[in-house]
């Protein structure tokens, strides 16, 4: 009957993501890694910037000093940069015939698992940096007493990146592609 889906049918959402590569997937979750790390340190570095700049009018002595808030967003790219590269030694070739096998599907998702995790946890990382970075200045500006204990809770928001990167290199050592046939 036109217009009715059976079970297994072949166009079915659960048939297209198998018949996916996994070689397409390792690369999307490798670009995910990456691109998603740049944006929350641009993102970082946009909210920390604009309100270091501000906050100098009032106070041009901060402005080296809290330099160190736009380097904490720098380091959330860097994790992603490293992370992409780590995910990119994981891929191996693999015969046509066992493209779609189980080992070289679940190599697929755990690379592209790994790259969603650790570019959205550098996205939230960039954001808090930022904004604690933003709120370091301005306070900064106010009272110079405040920048070393804001400076510290930005440390551990900087370590949120760090978090997403250890979860990643731990997903991804799932990764295994099937052995050739020797």
């Amino acid at each position: 009957m036109p217009g009715t889906s059976m079970v297994g049918d072949s166009s079915s959402w659960s048939t297209a993501l198998v018949k996916i590569s996994p070689y397409t997937f390792s690369a999307v979750g490798i670009a995910i890694a990456i691109g998603v790390s740049v944006l929350g340190a641009a993102w970082g570095i946009y909210i920390t910037g604009s309100s270091l700049i501000g906050a100098a009018i009032k106070a041009p002595r901060i402005t080296s000093k809290n330099l160190i808030s736009v380097i904490f967003c720098e380091a959330v790219a860097i994790y992603g940069v490293i992370v992409a590269i780590i995910l990119q030694t994981k891929l191996e070739s693999v015969p046509a015939s066992q493209i779609y096998a189980p080992e070289s599907l679940r190599a697929g998702y755990a690379i592209f698992a790994s790259g969603v995790i650790v570019g959205f946890a550098n996205l939230v990382c960039g954001l808090c940096v930022g904004i604690i970075g933003s709120s370091c200045a301005l306070s900064d500006a106010q009272n110079s007493s405040l920048f070393v204990k804001i400076l510290v809770i930005e440390i551990f928001g900087s370590a949120l990146g760090l978090f997403g990167v250890i979860v990643g290199i731990i997903m991804s050592a799932q990764a295994t592609w099937p052995a050739k046939p020797v």
